[in-house]
């Protein structure tokens, strides 16, 4: 196994961002802390040729976030978790809020001028085929959140387990009618999360009723909002049909528009509405979610541990990190009795 920052930063006694800094030639490191690291990476057997390299290149000491919009409570955490790994290490990061296919290839295209960035995050976006190639016929270094591709490192949450742990939490408290509040489906977690619902239900022979089953189609935020969930829960309550007695709602921040909804139309969660959500942001205890829990800063946090031994290794073979997430129980299941329940009011 090649030996990495993280060991000579052990070895030494010193921190990964000194280690960084030495590597990168800064001169915010003493001559003592210089030469120890030195010692400590010869001795390791550092790769000389890849150590030659990390004094000799000149980086900017920058990575690129590219986020599809910067108003999600996912994204907020995830990137809190990227900004304090990076301040840790001596990196800043530079955040482009992508809102459509036109701008991230513009936000890909600056990424790859030499000189402008060491490396780049891609968050919950599909990586376009052409900058693929391109990516990886110049090695640079490019890693995937909460989104995949096969040539590249990627950290994400397996959704279709989520889902179905979700739909199946409710299944399990007897429900047999669910419906589904989800978001834009060009979204890649929302497609997996349907997709993963849907299945689940043909699993236990359950109804499949579309006329309950919405999809956002609010192209800002991919419909991962609380006016996404409000108006979606809004146009079924007004179509008259026959409500189901549970929702799985594909993120927290939709189940609290989907709540208010409800609360107009007199009808309370949990004892007439059952609801699972997605994701446990930090909102989510306060409404008294039942939700699926991301590791959302440790998936920022490794996010930038993975770049940073790409980058002194960007031949090795990339490899997909894949958290389960785990079930939250709260009030707006019914199932957490001694979890009181609070609406936006």
């Amino acid at each position: 196994m090649a030996v990495t920052i993280y060991d000579i930063a052990r070895e030494a006694k010193v921190g990964i961002g000194t280690v960084s800094r030495v590597l990168n030639n800064s001169p915010k490191v003493t001559s003592e802390t210089r030469e120890r690291v030195i010692s400590v990476a010869k001795r390791l057997n550092y790769q000389p040729h890849a150590f030659a390299q990390a004094l000799a290149r000149k980086r900017s000491n920058t990575f690129s976030a590219i986020i599809p919009f910067f108003t999600n409570y996912f994204f907020i955490e995830v990137l809190q978790g990227v900004q304090e790994t990076l301040t840790s290490v001596g990196y800043d990061l530079i955040i482009h809020g992508a809102n459509n296919q036109q701008q991230l290839e513009e936000y890909l295209q600056r990424s790859m001028r030499k000189g402008r960035v060491d490396g780049t995050l891609i968050f919950s976006l599909r990586l376009p085929d052409q900058f693929a190639t391109e990516f990886k016929e110049k090695k640079l270094p490019l890693i995937l959140v909460d989104s995949f591709h096969p040539d590249f490192d990627s950290i994400r949450v397996d959704n279709v387990i989520g889902a179905k742990i979700a739909t199946e939490h409710l299944i399990t408290l007897g429900h047999k009618d669910i419906g589904m509040i989800n978001a834009n489906v060009v979204s890649v977690p929302a497609q997996e999360r349907l997709n993963s619902f849907l299945q689940t239900l043909r699993e236990h022979n359950l109804p499949v009723r579309n006329e309950v089953i919405h999809n956002s189609s609010q192209t800002k935020n991919d419909g991962f909002s609380r006016e996404a969930g409000y108006n979606d829960m809004r146009e079924i309550l007004n179509s008259g049909v026959k409500l189901p007695t549970a929702f799985f709602v594909s993120s927290d921040i939709q189940a609290i528009g989907v709540i208010e909804a409800l609360r107009e139309f007199e009808l309370r969660v949990p004892d007439d509405i059952a609801i699972v959500s997605f994701d446990n942001i930090e909102l989510s205890k306060y409404f008294g979610l039942t939700t699926m829990n991301q590791p959302m800063y440790k998936m920022g946090e490794l996010a930038v541990k993975k770049m940073l031994e790409r980058i002194e290794n960007v031949t090795t073979p990339p490899s997909s990190i894949n958290f389960t997430p785990t079930l939250v129980v709260r009030a707006s299941c019914g199932a957490n009795k001694h979890y009181a329940f609070h609406d936006s009011n």
